[in-house]
């Protein structure tokens, strides 16, 4: 989580020994699934040409050539964008734009969400916690070894960010670390939730609390540590317990920050 809060830029980061023994830390950041990649390029297909509403899109195979990739590929990003309400497939007519009221949610939150408003960042911890906890307890169980291998190195990188006072280092690992975990619980609703609250504390300018790599940042390596330690071991219960201590922490963090701005 950005759980210390962040600035949301990043720069690249000097690569930790851990982070070298998996590929370069700007090679690992920049590392996302092929699904997830074309899934966003299809929505800006959407908007490049301008298609509305009950418009059609091409084939999944007409797709696959415009985006140069391949069929596996967009069915699996159709699915996506299925399960988000961008996109509706009816079986023998084709795809199709979704209507309004199936955009993803996080427009609806853009105009929701109010930066300034304490009782909306209790909220959107309370959505971290239930997205998260679950996240993490499938993980416990799911994760694969290079899932596991990629929680690992993120947690590194956290460690060597608070280190070396490099906040951006921090930042994008910790970013990394929680996406990592939600990748690994293997379902993508989930996956979508994380990275959605996520973006909106990124995006929330009263909740950033920027450039600062203090005691708050020691603490979540260290419950990172917990949280990936639970998940290797197969234990889902003390990793959703984990989680819940960090992000409790991470919240009362913010709480104390948020008061400090507004009441001085």
């Amino acid at each position: 989580m950005n759980d210390t809060p962040t600035t949301e830029a990043a720069v690249p980061a000097q690569a930790s020994p851990a982070a070298a023994v998996a590929g370069s830390g700007e090679e690992r950041r920049d590392y996302r699934p092929g699904y997830e990649i074309v899934s966003e390029q299809i929505l800006e297909y959407i908007a490049d040409m301008r298609l509305v509403s009950g418009d059609r899109l091409p084939t999944e195979h007409d797709l696959a050539k415009t985006l140069n990739t391949s069929r596996a590929v967009v069915r699996e990003a159709v699915k996506i964008l299925s399960a988000l309400g961008r996109v509706r497939a009816h079986k023998g007519r084709g795809l199709f734009v979704a209507d309004d009221e199936g955009m993803l949610i996080t427009s609806r939150w853009g105009g929701f969400f109010r930066p300034v408003d304490l009782d909306h960042v209790l909220m959107l911890f309370e959505f971290r916690k239930v997205q998260e906890t679950a996240a993490s307890s499938l993980a416990a169980t799911r994760a694969t070894p290079a899932e596991l291998r990629t929680i690992e190195v993120a947690m590194q990188q956290c460690r060597h960010g608070v280190l070396h006072n490099q906040v951006d280092v921090f930042n994008q690992a910790d970013d990394d670390f929680h996406t990592a975990v939600a990748t690994a619980a293997h379902n993508a609703f989930l996956l979508s939730a994380v990275r959605d609250a996520r973006r909106l504390q990124r995006h929330s300018s009263a909740i950033g609390i920027h450039g600062m790599l203090g005691e708050a940042a020691k603490a979540a390596v260290e419950e990172h540590e917990a949280i990936y330690r639970a998940i290797r071991d197969g234990r889902p219960e003390e990793a959703a317990a984990a989680t819940v201590v960090h992000l409790d922490r991470t919240l009362e963090d913010y709480r104390q920050e948020i008061q400090r701005r507004l009441f001085g």
